[in-house]
C-alpha cells in the first residue's frame, strides 16, 4: 500500500532530508508531505477537503466534476478545494487535466508540546 506522510517540520529539516536523498541517489522509504507549523497544516487541510482526500485515495485520476460526485459536494466549491490544494502540493494533476492523489492511505503526524 503506498502512503504519504502529512508532517510539520521546519523547511530546514525538509531540505536536509531532500539534500541527502539528491546527495546518496536513494529515494526516501516514505512519501511526505511537509508543512512548516501545525496551524499551516489545519489550513490546507479543512474538513472539506479531508473528506475530499478520502475520497480520492486510491481512486486514480478524476476530473473535478467526478471527484465532486464522489464527495457528493458542489463542483465550483470542489474547484476551489482542488486548487489549494494543487498549491500546497498535496494533490497532482495529469497531462489531461485530471487531478490525483497517487496514495492509497494517508498518515498525518506532529507532536503538540509544553512552552
Amino acid at each position: 500500500m503506498k502512503t504519504v506522510t502529512l508532517d510539520v517540520r521546519p523547511p530546514v529539516d525538509s531540505m536536509a532530508d531532500f539534500a541527502q536523498a539528491w546527495k546518496t541517489g536513494k529515494a526516501q522509504k516514505t512519501a511526505r508531505i511537509s508543512f512548516a507549523t501545525p496551524e499551516l497544516l489545519w489550513k490546507v487541510l479543512t474538513e472539506k477537503r479531508w473528506e475530499l482526500l478520502k475520497v480520492l485515495c486510491g481512486a486514480g485520476p478524476v476530473s473535478i466534476r467526478e471527484a465532486a460526485r464522489r464527495a457528493e459536494r458542489d463542483v465550483k466549491a470542489v474547484h476551489s478545494d482542488v486548487t489549494a490544494l494543487l498549491n500546497a502540493g498535496v494533490l497532482g494533476k495529469t497531462e489531461d487535466g485530471q487531478v490525483v492523489f497517487p496514495y492509497e492511505a494517508v498518515k498525518v503526524e506532529f507532536l503538540l508540546q509544553a512552552a
